[in-house]
């Protein structure tokens, strides 16, 4: 099993502790997840997810033996899991990406998500992870090579939107009634943000 690592994160870009704001975040840590360690936690936040938003447009909660897959993906295209954990080490959310697109001249475009424990939303927490998720897609000393975080987003989902917006993110298309779920249509909106890196970008050379 790998132990779990705990990154360095400045603790500033908190929100100012409230009422409303968990001591679990103050005094949290922000991490690497793994999948023997963290794949029931995240699958529960998948779930949850799945079974009462439109976050997710699936319609069943998924089997534990499907993280499996899921982690392989990312662990074959070196694709971040973080993770945040409460004193404990409990995991309150997590944030990650994936391939965009299987062709390969989308190799500098992952396709981002983040999601937060149902009892741990309206805290902050949600910025906290995409914030240090653009910070590693740009670290190119961690093996990153990413230029541009899409993410796909309910258009019914403000909360979700408003916060890419107030990190940079750009709207670059909705495409309409492209999921049915709750008995309705649903909208899904597309949302970008273009890094500087990598710093020496580079096509694949021609076949011959």
């Amino acid at each position: 099993m790998q132990k779990t690592k705990k990154l360095d994160f400045d603790k500033t870009s908190l929100p100012k502790k409230s009422a409303c704001l968990d001591a679990s975040l103050i005094e949290g840590q922000l991490i690497d997840c793994h999948e023997a360690e963290h794949a029931p936690a995240i699958l529960a936040i998948l779930n949850e997810a799945i079974v009462n938003s439109t976050a997710l447009y699936d319609y069943h909660p998924r089997p534990l033996v499907a993280m499996s897959a899921w982690f392989a993906t990312k662990r074959a295209g070196h694709f971040p899991v973080l993770g945040w954990v409460d004193p404990q080490g409990e995991l309150l959310g997590f944030a990650n990406y994936g391939p965009f697109r299987a062709f390969p001249a989308y190799k500098y475009t992952v396709e981002h998500s983040v999601y937060v424990r149902s009892d741990c939303r309206g805290q902050g927490l949600g910025r906290v992870l995409l914030q240090a998720l653009i910070a590693r897609a740009q670290s190119e000393a961690a093996g990153q090579k990413v230029h541009t975080l899409v993410g796909c987003i309910d258009a019914a989902n403000l909360a979700s939107i408003a916060l890419h917006t107030s990190l940079g993110f750009t709207h670059c298309g909705t495409i309409r009634q492209a999921g049915f779920k709750f008995d309705r249509w649903l909208d899904a909106a597309f949302y970008q943000l273009i890094l500087p890196t990598p710093s020496q970008p580079v096509a694949d050379p021609p076949t011959a």
